[in-house]
């Protein structure tokens, strides 16, 4: 069996019973594929790239003499330009992330659609040549459809974490991290991250009603982990303070963010997610 054979039959073995969201993620990236630009493009680098013609800023150095003696032309060989080519990802898996409101049949939750998300700008990643890999995912991340499917079945599994694992990343590597970062210890951890030199983008992702709170009347509200619970006779008389202090999270998240020098986005689930991953392409650097 070839390297490449062997390989194929991993990916084939790992995706076997993975959800259809790893179709879903596809399609979706491949819909906004056509308006976003890869970073392949010529520059330093070891990684053959391209053939072109000799021009007269070229040194003679640059010349692929082997290649220029099978035709009239002076042929120039290009290495493919790779800064910051190495992005890691990182989704929320606690609880919290599970909550969705609205009906059954037309609501998705926090963690489906961060999902989806995720595994969608993976795959643009990886068509423009970057190299992508989930935390705690078995393998070093690569760019290829077998890290897509390493990452889908780190996703799928029984892992409860909601902050990214302690792993040696490298200077200059950028981490995508999906979350509503309600959790503790949210904020140390992007500390300890930006310490290693580690370039990071925040998602933040929301369910209209967490922003909204539609809620009136008799309301019990339960925590996702069922610890606790409590009952409001009226719950729009609280409507105003809570939705003071939701959004003072939110900008407290953002200013964290700010500070560090990392991007913060915020991503609704009842929004499309086709202008979300255009947003958060560019933010990594793809277009």
């Amino acid at each position: 069996m070839t390297q490449f054979s062997a390989l194929q039959h991993e990916a084939d073995g790992l995706s076997a019973g993975l959800p259809p969201l790893m179709v879903q993620a596809d399609h979706l990236a491949a819909s906004v594929a056509l308006g976003v630009h890869g970073r392949r493009r010529a520059g330093m680098g070891e990684s053959f790239w391209q053939f072109r013609r000799y021009a007269s800023h070229d040194s003679a150095a640059a010349i692929d003499w082997r290649q220029s003696a099978k035709s009239q032309h002076i042929f120039v060989r290009e290495r493919e330009w790779e800064a910051a080519q190495t992005v890691w990802f990182w989704r929320d898996a606690s609880a919290n992330m599970s909550f969705k409101s609205g009906p059954k049949e037309n609501s998705v939750s926090k963690r489906a659609r961060a999902d989806l998300l995720l595994l969608a700008l993976a795959s643009l990643l990886v068509r423009g040549g970057e190299r992508v890999g989930f935390l705690g995912m078995e393998g070093a991340p690569a760019s290829s459809r077998l890290a897509l499917t390493r990452m889908g079945r780190a996703l799928f599994g029984r892992g409860d974490s909601a902050l990214p694992p302690q792993a040696p990343l490298a200077r200059g590597n950028q981490l995508m991290w999906f979350s509503d970062f309600l959790e503790d210890g949210a904020f140390e951890a992007m500390a300890r991250l930006s310490r290693q030199g580690v370039s990071g983008h925040l998602v933040r992702v929301v369910d209209p009603a967490e922003e909204d709170f539609p809620y009136s009347g008799r309301t019990r509200f339960e925590s996702p982990d069922g610890g606790e619970d409590e009952i409001f006779g009226r719950a729009e008389r609280v409507r105003g303070s809570y939705r003071a202090r939701f959004t003072a999270h939110g900008e407290r998240v953002a200013a964290e963010a700010a500070r560090l020098g990392w991007s913060c986005t915020s991503h609704r689930t009842d929004h499309a997610p086709q202008a979300a991953l255009i947003a958060l392409h560019a933010a990594i650097g793809g277009v």
